[in-house]
């Protein structure tokens, strides 16, 4: 297939559109099922160069869940634990494939903005993921293959609409690329740049020490910044995005950002939330926003008497000040990456808050110095890539 029409661009009132390659050769990719618009084709196209990417270097297989053509989450293959099966919603006696493990994990990051996701896979999709993306609100996704299981039970979803796009493995785009913005041509090289443990070998603060674990993390969290609008942050653990700060214009409202949804993923492993007794039926994305809110300081707009008894069995005690921040005391060995440099040691002690001790950055501040020293002060280790990761 040389070119596909588009139902229409970014808006509906954005007519005529299409895909095609400029060459006049075959599109990479074929659509098993649906019709994917033109946003679908943008967070496909990015969400696949991330979890290639990020197979490529890890050797596990890897996925994401994308809107807005920036991952809200992306993570490798681990097995879940009994607390995973918990957050995650995955039922005791569910199978759980390695590809199925990514994508729950890359979607259980944050649930709220995975909310009608488009899912990318590194791997064939087995049925497995199939079966738990079919109880998700998602859009589409693309994959190097599809079982025929895998294939027939994602075809169910969306009254038989679910967007299926299966991409070309081999696939290798044009060292030149090119877009138009205002009828302006821009050109550029592709970025080809490998991320992999050799762009973590400058550590220049005190603290050197760097496990194999903690490279997979920074990994993780530099190939998706990599695909993450601009500016961007991310903070990631046991080989899974858990906050992404993505498109701010202050460094530190992304490392803010970031942080505050790292620190949302790990309330929702406390004893409380674990605990709570929802009304029978209640739909997926209703129980999600109601744990978000739960965990936040605006919990009474769903605790107010008349109210609560909509999501809950039984009423919850809300969370104290005091309780929360002891919980998210207890959250370390969080790895973080950043697309440019940290320009203030404001973004360190932030990031510390929530468990970070280990960073990785381009480095090239004029406050370089001040940035190693908030490091040292928290006994963070601090790599330099050399490398800024700026995605628009």
């Amino acid at each position: 297939m040389k070119e596909l029409e588009l139902k229409y661009g970014l808006n509906p009132n954005q007519k005529p559109s299409k895909i095609y390659m400029a060459d006049g050769g075959d599109l990479p990719i074929t659509v098993l099922n649906g019709r994917p618009g033109y946003i679908n084709f943008m967070d496909a196209f990015n969400s696949w160069q991330l979890v290639s990417e990020l197979k490529a270097s890890t050797g596990l297989p890897a996925a994401a869940s994308f809107k807005h053509v920036s991952p809200a989450g992306a993570a490798v293959a681990r097995p879940l634990t009994d607390i995973d099966r918990k957050i995650y919603f995955v039922a005791e006696d569910a199978e759980v494939s390695p590809t199925a493990s990514a994508y729950i994990r890359a979607r259980g990051a944050d649930r709220l903005c995975s909310y009608g996701d488009w899912a990318a896979l590194s791997d064939v999709c087995d049925a497995a993921t199939a079966a738990y993306l079919k109880g998700e609100v998602s859009d589409g996704i693309i994959a190097p293959g599809y079982t025929d299981e895998a294939l027939a039970i994602l075809k169910t979803k969306k009254k038989g609409n679910y967007n299926v796009i299966q991409i070309d493995p081999n696939y290798v785009p044009k060292a030149q690329e090119r877009r138009e913005i205002f009828g302006v041509v821009f050109e550029q090289g592709h970025s080809f740049l490998t991320i992999d443990e050799a762009m973590l070998s400058n550590i220049v603060t005190e603290n050197k020490t760097l496990p194999d674990s903690a490279k997979t993390d920074l990994i993780l969290s530099l190939i998706t910044l990599k695909y993450t609008q601009s500016n961007s942050v991310c903070y990631v653990k046991d080989g899974q995005t858990i906050g992404v700060g993505a498109g701010q214009q202050s460094r530190i409202h992304c490392t803010r950002l970031a942080g505050d949804k790292a620190n949302n993923w790990w309330m929702r492993q406390h004893p409380k939330v674990l605990g709570l007794q929802f009304v029978d039926g209640i739909r997926r994305p209703n129980r999600d926003n109601t744990i978000d809110v739960y965990t936040s300081n605006e919990y009474e707009d769903i605790l107010a008497d008349g109210v609560w008894q909509e999501s809950f069995k039984v009423k919850p005690e809300p969370f104290t000040e005091a309780e929360k921040k002891e919980w998210v005391s207890k959250l370390s060995g969080v790895a973080c990456g950043s697309d440019a440099f940290f320009p203030f040691g404001d973004n360190v002690e932030r990031a510390f808050k929530s468990g970070v001790q280990y960073i990785a950055e381009p480095g090239g501040s004029i406050r370089d110095d001040n940035v190693i020293a908030a490091c040292n002060s928290h006994g963070i280790t601090m790599c330099f890539t050399g490398m800024r990761l700026f995605h628009h």
